[in-house]
């Protein structure tokens, strides 16, 4: 069983007094675990009461079980090797659906546990390294492809883009068919829709390599046949770089950051930031009411509770 760690010192940082309504003065940020070469992905299994999360370097998924408390509990393997698994979530089934750097494709983990590969080619080559991935209503599955996974043997296997993008993607596991949905971006990263599926959001990191490349999240409305129009800024990351990221219930953007988790208003005002002491990879909302801030952050999982919930999914 894991002893938790509550971090010292002020973890809230407001920007807006509507945050004050959003977190408790009395709920600190806890380190729950700490080992990994860099976390990323988690997932909330509310049937199983588990999240799921990826240590990429190490090639391995890892599950944190909580106790009722929802701070102690346990990690254990979930697989390994695991394909440099990055971003997960999961279908309107159930699934799991995974973004693999080492294979360079989308797959879902069936409830049999066999893996079903569901995107790995455009245009006649290899994809880059899928990134982050969300599943629509409707069972499209939309994902990220920038090249991290392939600038070296990191998070990866160190290769060469092969259709000479990086492009946002739309699958359908319907028809088979995988769309381009967006293609104007230098390095797309964390990706989400809003609670009513209108608003796709998406992350460009390109400032990774570039110090005046973008270190933004975009906004574009969904139309009813899944084409995306507008994509102007919706944030600019101030602290760091934004990577992934989720919506509340009432469709605030909790996103990952340099210097911890910030939280912005579906108009784009920044509310607050829940400080954490290291680099933000990616979080997820878990618990059974969907009001735990799971965070992954370079080398540890933390979480705190807040007083939202989770945008609904399975």
């Amino acid at each position: 069983m894991l002893l938790p760690e509550m971090l010292q010192g002020q973890p809230y940082e407001m920007a807006d007094p509507e945050f004050g309504g959003l977190v408790s003065g009395n709920a600190r940020v806890w380190r729950l675990w700490s080992g990994a070469a860099w976390a990323e992905g988690p997932v909330w299994f509310q049937d199983r009461g588990c999240l799921l999360f990826s240590d990429i370097p190490n090639d391995r998924m890892l599950r944190f079980t909580p106790d009722p408390s929802g701070l102690m509990g346990r990690v254990d393997v979930f697989r390994q090797p695991a394909g440099y698994t990055n971003g997960h979530t999961r279908d309107r089934e159930g699934r799991l659906v995974s973004c693999e750097h080492g294979g360079r494709r989308v797959v879902r983990t069936e409830h049999d546990g066999t893996i079903t590969v569901l995107a790995e080619r455009w245009n006649g080559g290899r994809l880059n390294s899928p990134n982050d991935v969300a599943v629509k209503g409707d069972g499209t599955v939309w994902f990220t492809d920038p090249p991290y996974g392939i600038l070296s043997d990191f998070e990866g296997h160190k290769g060469d883009m092969e259709y000479g993008a990086c492009h946002v993607f739309r699958f359908d596991p319907a028809t088979g068919d995988l769309a381009v949905a967006a293609d104007d971006f230098v390095k797309p990263n964390g990706i989400c829709f809003s609670p009513d599926e209108r608003t796709l959001y998406v992350a460009d990191t390109g400032a990774s390599h570039d110090p005046d490349g973008p270190r933004h999240i975009r906004r574009f409305e969904v139309g009813d046949d899944n084409r995306l129009s507008g994509g102007g800024v919706f944030a600019t990351c101030d602290v760091g770089l934004f990577d992934g990221f989720r919506c509340d219930d009432r469709g605030r953007v909790w996103t990952s950051a340099g210097d911890g988790v910030h939280c912005y208003a579906p108009d784009g005002r920044l509310l607050g930031k829940v400080k954490v002491p290291e680099v933000v990879a990616n979080v997820a909302f878990g618990g059974a009411k969907r009001n735990r801030l799971y965070v992954c952050a370079t080398t540890s999982l933390y979480a705190v509770q807040l007083h939202v919930n989770g945008a609904l999914r399975p």
